[in-house]
């Protein structure tokens, strides 16, 4: 069992450090052309912004490895440093019902790992984002998001942990798959209630006021057979000034939410072309296409998960006295975490794909290329976007493609259709 031990202990730093390194690849190739306006930006941003931008992407880099080594420390301690086996063999000792061992196991794991996350977040909202001109939201606001969160983070959690025990207790053979079901109901139903529930708890929603822009985007969600219940601002900007818009709802019947900021910094066509390109996932199933794979990846995770639990081989690699079911889901995600890590540029790779569809649609509804042109130019300007990251370090953890790269192809797709 040392040996196996000490191969998990391994492939968990090269996971570890094959992240590190690829953003040391992604910051010395920034250095290298970091200083260099891309033709695409030409005559909208100058020397200043982009060395403002760069050195936004460095100290973020270095903040993500200094908050990765501090946290992946605490997960080696806690599974390789005996903590774990003294933790489980306490919660044996209370004696206490399955389910309520399950709770009591679970949520002071969730609680320090929640309070050991304050000083990176305090630092990077106060000190990083607020530098660079993006925080917007005080102290007392961040308190009370953070209560907030708790609070309903403890409820929810409280509610599917104990419904997933009491399913184990009561179908000892087929857990796996009413536990699939559970996870993916609560899924779909927190996808109705989110927007009605928790949303308003956090953030303010009035009618947009323009009435042109609210009949243009009325007039583009008919075309694409979209059902446009309401058109809402969102006061984003008493938190931040990152811009973004979004669809709530399943199925034609969408609630269009629209960042305060993004409606300060972009005119009607840009808005316009963002929401086309929203409404081209809708159209094309993307959101369908990504639920039923993780759903998929979901079940045959749960399966393996029973057969691996219903021995003790996981208890016996790390040296547990104890055998409990707790502590091997505890051990089976870390595993688990490990085995994912390959497969993150095979989805980040079809992700990209379904975003250069998505602009695709957007051109093709709009006919307007220009206004998402502009449009990804002023994101990647105001967010200070990294507009030279390094080929691998995007193909590995970019979910959408590098700007330069969906601006060339929407120029492709208007050249191709004039000619």
């Amino acid at each position: 069992m040392e040996k196996y031990l000490a191969i998990v202990f391994v492939l968990y730093l090269l996971v570890v450090f094959s992240g590190y390194w690829l953003k040391y690849l992604n910051l010395s190739y920034l250095k290298k052309h970091g200083a260099s306006i891309p033709p695409e930006f030409e005559g909208h941003i100058n020397q200043s912004q982009l060395n403002k931008t760069r050195d936004y992407v460095v100290e973020n880099t270095k903040f993500e490895v200094v908050s990765s080594v501090f946290h992946t420390g605490i997960i080696l301690l806690f599974l390789f440093g005996n903590l774990l086996n003294v933790y489980n063999s306490w919660i044996v000792s209370l004696k206490l019902p399955f389910i309520l061992s399950g709770l009591v196991f679970f949520f002071p794991l969730l609680y320090a790992e929640t309070l050991l996350a304050i000083p990176f977040s305090l630092y990077h909202t106060f000190k990083i984002e607020n530098k660079y001109g993006f925080t917007t939201t005080t102290l007392r606001l961040w308190i009370s998001d953070f209560i907030k969160s708790v609070i309903i983070s403890t409820i929810l959690l409280a509610l599917v942990t104990s419904a997933g025990l009491w399913i184990i207790q009561a179908s000892p053979h087929l857990w796996w798959l009413w536990i699939w079901c559970l996870f993916l109901g609560f899924s779909i139903v927190m996808m109705y209630l989110f927007p009605y529930v928790v949303e308003p708890l956090f953030n303010k929603f009035t009618p947009v006021e323009d009435e042109t822009l609210r009949e243009g985007i009325h007039h583009l969600m008919q075309k694409v057979g979209i059902q446009v219940k309401r058109i809402f601002k969102m006061d984003a900007s008493k938190r931040t000034k990152h811009t973004n818009a979004y669809f709530t709802g399943i199925g034609k019947v969408k609630r269009i939410i629209l960042y305060d900021t993004l409606l300060e910094k972009m005119d009607n066509d840009e808005i316009l072309s963002v929401l086309a390109h929203e409404a081209g996932h809708w159209k094309k199933r993307h959101l369908l296409k990504h639920l039923i794979v993780s759903e998929l990846i979901a079940l045959i995770a749960m399966y393996l998960s029973f057969k691996i639990f219903q021995g003790d081989s996981l208890i016996h690699l790390f040296h547990l006295k104890e055998s409990t079911f707790f502590a091997k889901v505890i051990l089976a995600g870390f595993i688990g975490s490990i085995a994912a890590f390959p497969f993150t540029p095979v989805f980040n790779y079809f992700s990209r794909r379904h975003e250069i569809e998505a602009d695709r649609f957007s051109y093709k509804l709009t006919g307007n290329s220009q206004s998402m042109i502009s449009t990804l130019v002023k994101l990647s300007k105001d967010n200070l976007s990294n507009l030279h990251p390094h080929p691998l370090y995007a193909s590995f953890y970019y979910s959408h493609p590098p700007v330069l790269e969906r601006i060339s192809k929407l120029r492709e797709m208007a050249k191709n259709k004039a000619t």
